[in-house]
């Protein structure tokens, strides 16, 4: 997607450490400045790469370096009474230099006092697509620079040498609004990339939440369920029902998690159902022994099944077809015995 620029400040932050935190606004560009500028070719391929990052409301990890975040407003409440949603709209629609430069810089005060500061170039820029909108985006871009880029004397020299300062590596951006496809967009969402492990580029938005992340969905959900049948299974304040509860807790705080045993396999696909309706792509992943599985949490009670044999656990998975991908074995050429002959030999096991 083609943009064509409305505005753009370029800032440069100095942060030495958290005590010594500045910055200078080295150049506004309008329209026809930015198509003459040094930026331009860098620009123009970068809005598309941010524009074209795929983001998901509720994501498959926490550490995902692209996330949809919403302004946070209590109920019955408007978007502009969201802080962060102001600053930006006034940015989005500024019609003068002199009014995109406040909003920019208050946007730039607004970062330098959040923790963990780098240095770095601090673009704000509003561009409007070259099709299916006539409102403009506002696109906030920052980098770190190379020492050695950091620090150049020569005001102009730093700008024109922007695209040695400014790589997409180690870019961090912010879109809004948010545009899920092409000729549709979210006004109350943004997007926000940061490749690093380091978060601190999300905070300096305090007004701006995430949706969480499917694992953490997932958690509460299971969690609900269990606490559900602990209330129809023990009477409060019993002995049974404070041994499961610490039992849980642990299982809770545990990175590598052992089957309890609790539910019964119509229980289980009742509770799975109710997930699977909320988060239709909920995913199901274990471990027995050294063989780890993969599959939907909607196929577990269909295809996916989990019996025991001899206090051994045996996965039974249904399909139409097998197929192998990486590496060669044997068993692409196996034809395989019937089921009840497999469950024979295996409870004929010592």
């Amino acid at each position: 997607m083609d943009f064509t620029m409305r505005f753009l400040s370029f800032y440069v932050i100095q942060a030495e450490d958290q005590d010594s935190k500045r910055f200078k606004h080295y150049q506004t560009l309008d329209q026809e400045e930015f198509e003459a500028s040094a930026l331009k070719d860098f620009l123009d391929g970068e809005l598309k790469r941010i524009v074209k990052r795929k983001a998901e409301k509720h994501p498959p990890s926490e550490q995902v370096p692209t996330k949809i975040g919403y302004f946070a407003v209590e109920p019955g409440y408007d978007l502009d009474s969201n802080p962060n949603y102001n600053m930006l709209h006034r940015i989005r629609f500024a019609e003068t230099k002199e009014a995109f430069d406040e909003g920019s810089e208050q946007l730039v005060r607004t970062y330098l006092d959040t923790s963990a500061v780098r240095g770095g170039a601090f673009l704000v820029a509003s561009a409007v697509p070259r099709k299916y909108f006539d409102d403009s985006f506002v696109f906030i871009m920052k980098c770190d620079f190379e020492p050695k880029v950091a620090s150049i004397a020569d005001e102009k020299a730093l700008i024109q040498k922007v695209e040695m300062a400014i790589t997409t590596k180690n870019m961090k951006s912010i879109q809004y609004p948010y545009m899920p496809e092409e000729g549709m967009t979210e006004e109350s969402e943004l997007k926000i990339h940061q490749a690093s492990h380091a978060r601190y580029f999300e905070d300096f938005l305090k007004y701006v939440e995430y949706g969480e992340s499917m694992p953490e969905i997932m958690k509460t959900q299971v969690m609900t369920m269990v606490q559900e049948h602990v209330l129809e299974t023990y009477e409060e304040n019993s002995q049974e029902r404070q041994q499961f509860e610490h039992d849980m807790e642990i299982w809770e705080a545990s990175e590598k998690r052992e089957i309890q045993e609790r539910l019964d396999t119509h229980q289980v696909i009742e509770a799975a159902a109710q997930i699977v309706e909320h988060t239709p792509e909920a995913q199901l992943k274990m471990k027995l022994g050294e063989t780890e599985v993969k599959g939907m949490l909607a196929e577990f009670g269909d295809s996916i099944h989990l019996a025991k044999i001899n206090g051994r656990y045996v996965l039974l998975v249904e399909a139409e077809t097998i197929s192998f991908e990486k590496g060669f074995s044997p068993i692409e050429f196996h034809k395989p015995e019937g089921l009840h002959e497999v469950i024979e030999r295996i409870a004929g096991k010592e």
